[in-house]
């Protein structure tokens, strides 16, 4: 899914309005956060056929943003809003898993996605060397893991899920980067906050997957 708001172009900006850019995508960050943890609760207790339809919905307002953002900034919010709704009701058949079985991974999972974030966020941020490159390998990575994860599913092998996960962390550590360093960079003009949120909430969303799956074992995905 996070491979869909890749790439955008970006150079050098003002400071005034990388700023301005900075505020308003972490601003909408924060707004798909809230919705997300709206959805969870509000899909807490539906079956995990109904998350799959959900996930497919939210993946429809992903693509659709990018269309979106050449004609209007109020539709592309719209859509990433309805996206973290969305993913949020796909990932509540899970979540609502972790809470019943053992909550204080949920917590684990949490705190070490806000360190990784922040770590990695502001490397991104604050590097001068342009780290397109570091998003191309990540890209192909990306696919090269979702191809290990479907093999996964008709091969045991022996720790593998943690290998994947932590394979998955090293990927989105470099997608991170590249995203905060889009927010000092762009040149998107005003469209450029909501699908750069979108990114950057992808990341979140996986580092948290990931340790997710990390600190209970890969018993549950």
């Amino acid at each position: 899914m996070s491979a869909s708001l890749r790439y955008q172009g970006y150079g050098s900006t003002s400071p005034d309005w990388t700023r301005t850019l900075f505020a308003q995508t972490m601003g909408y960050v924060a707004a798909t956060a809230a919705l997300f943890a709206a959805g969870a609760y509000l899909g807490r207790n539906l079956s995990s056929g109904a998350g799959i339809v959900a996930f497919i919905a939210a993946f429809v307002c992903l693509i659709a943003m990018r269309f979106a953002a050449r004609r209007s900034q109020g539709l592309t919010v719209g859509l990433l809003a309805a996206f973290g709704l969305l993913i949020g009701v796909a990932v509540a058949p899970t979540l609502a898993y972790y809470a019943s079985t053992n909550p204080d991974v949920l917590w684990k999972a949490g705190g070490a996605t806000a360190l990784f974030i922040a770590g990695f966020g502001s490397a991104g941020y604050a590097t001068r060397r342009d780290l397109s490159s570091l998003a191309r390998i990540c890209f192909w990575a990306l696919l090269a893991l979702i191809v290990f994860g479907i093999v996964l599913i008709f091969v045991h092998i022996p720790h593998a899920q943690l290998a994947y996960s932590v394979l998955g962390l090293v990927i989105f550590a470099g997608f991170t980067m590249f995203d905060f360093q889009r927010l000092r960079r762009s040149q998107g003009g005003p469209n450029a906050a909501p699908l750069i949120a979108a990114s950057i909430f992808l990341d979140i969303l996986n580092v948290f997957l990931f340790f997710l799956s990390i600190f209970s074992g890969g018993r549950r995905n």
